[in-house]
């Protein structure tokens, strides 16, 4: 169960920053809105107070998914499967840049952060 709140979480992630490369516009197929990326952002990192050198790589690390994800063939069936493999990758290159103490912040984050694009269900009656 944690590793799919982990992977969904970092499906959002990667949707936002995707966002962002693209412009952030709100109507468009899977557009997340203007500063979709750092709301995601600031949800991961609340609590986590990252170094110069730190945000460089997490800068470089969501660049590179963004580019990957861009020149994917959404056409391709199997283009799911290889998204999710992306976005846990990325949580995992990202965690690795952080400390002990961040990564805990890190995953706790990631725990509690909406599943399903950010859609929570409604409440059960």
């Amino acid at each position: 169960m944690q590793a799919i709140r982990i992977l969904a979480a970092a499906a959002l992630v990667f949707v936002a920053s995707t966002a962002a490369a693209q412009g952030g516009g709100g109507g468009g197929q899977g557009g997340m809105g203007q500063g979709g990326a750092a709301r995601m952002n600031e949800m991961l990192f609340k609590g986590i107070t990252l170094t110069d050198a730190q945000k460089a790589k997490v800068d470089s690390i969501q660049a590179h998914a963004r580019e990957q994800m861009m020149s994917m063939d959404r056409s391709d069936p199997a283009v799911r499967e290889k998204m999710t493999e992306m976005r846990a990758k990325q949580n995992k290159d990202i965690r690795e840049v952080l400390t002990a103490d961040q990564q805990a912040i890190f995953d706790k984050n990631l725990a509690e952060m909406p599943q399903g694009g950010g859609r929570r269900p409604p409440p059960p009656r």
